[in-house]
């Protein structure tokens, strides 16, 4: 496992990292625990979940799992802004502290690495949400902080203030077929010392190339399961965009690659990403994973994956 800087931070963080959106959803106990075990195995260090993922449930089972594990062996980022109940949610000064608190309670440790905001909010002064985030960082509840899905010009507000606790992580959608942060947010943040940690490389799955045009999903996938299925894009289980995929595999046959893998290579190859997202329901997803670490593609193999994807990213 190769691991990367993450942004002006201390932080070392591993090039493949674990998610816990989907771990208590449709996920058994046993494999999801399996899956943390296998992570730390292969040199995962990060792991990345929300106050929101399975209503506080993904925190909780996190608290339990790593108890028996060295705190100060990794990294752990969560993050706040969706709903827990109906009436918590938002970055209010009010809610970022009553939040942060809950979710060390259910983590069962005294911080977090990174505290992310999961996204803007238009209902609050962003200066008061960033004092309140400095707030945080200087009780030691977190040591960095950082964001999910702002726009550009949000960003250079946070940006803009003056005595509050500079972002070090960014974390948006990114993966071959959705590549919009790269012209605005990528260069922005790397200017002022903030890292990518990128979620959905695979594109819900779409990527790694098990979903055939004009067919229904296999059984164990994500998108057929009701439990998970809720947030899928439509638009990327389109015929179009899934033919599109399938030319990719003769690509990843030709390196000796799966077609994860390839997926995750090609998101590891710009200079601005310091870590990837991965999901897993199996410990066996995660070792394919994890692979994909250390992965050089050259000029002529990226080449060929615009050339397969022209018609569905427009490059």
């Amino acid at each position: 496992m190769k691991y990367r800087k993450l942004g002006n931070s201390e932080l070392h963080i591993s090039e493949i990292s674990l998610g816990s959106w989907g771990i208590c959803e449709g996920v058994e106990q046993q494999n999801a625990e399996a899956c943390i075990y296998k992570a730390f195995d292969l040199g995962i260090n990060f792991i990345d979940t929300s106050n929101s993922y399975a209503a506080g449930g993904a925190e909780s089972f996190l608290g339990e799992v790593l108890q028996g594990i060295e705190r100060s062996s990794y990294i752990l980022a969560t993050k706040v802004f969706f709903p827990t109940s109906p009436t918590d949610q938002g970055l209010s000064a009010a809610q970022i502290r009553k939040q942060i608190d809950a979710s060390l309670h259910r983590l069962c440790t005294d911080y977090v690495d990174l505290y992310q905001c999961h996204r803007y909010d238009p209902n609050t002064p962003l200066e008061e949400t960033m004092t309140a985030l400095t707030e945080v960082v200087r009780q030691g509840k977190a040591r960095y902080i950082g964001f999910s899905e702002w726009s550009p010009e949000q960003i250079q507000s946070a940006f803009n203030l003056a005595d509050v606790e500079r972002f070090v992580s960014s974390q948006p959608q990114y993966s071959m077929l959705w590549r919009t942060p790269e012209a605005e947010v990528f260069p922005l943040c790397a200017a002022n010392g903030v890292g990518q940690i990128v979620w959905s490389p695979l594109a819900q799955g779409v990527l790694a190339g098990k979903y055939q045009p004009g067919q229904v999903p296999p059984q164990n996938s994500r998108a057929a399961n009701e439990k998970m299925n809720w947030f899928l894009l439509e638009e990327l289980f389109s015929d179009r965009i899934l033919t599109a995929v399938q030319t990719l595999k003769p690509i990843a046959q030709d390196l000796g690659l799966s077609m994860p893998q390839l997926a995750l290579a090609w998101v590891l190859r710009s200079e601005y990403v310091s870590s990837a997202i991965i999901g897993a329901s199996r410990p066996e997803q995660i070792v394919d994973n994890a692979a994909a670490s250390g992965i050089q593609l050259d000029a002529d193999v990226l080449a060929a994956i615009d050339r397969a994807l022209v018609s569905v990213v427009g490059k």
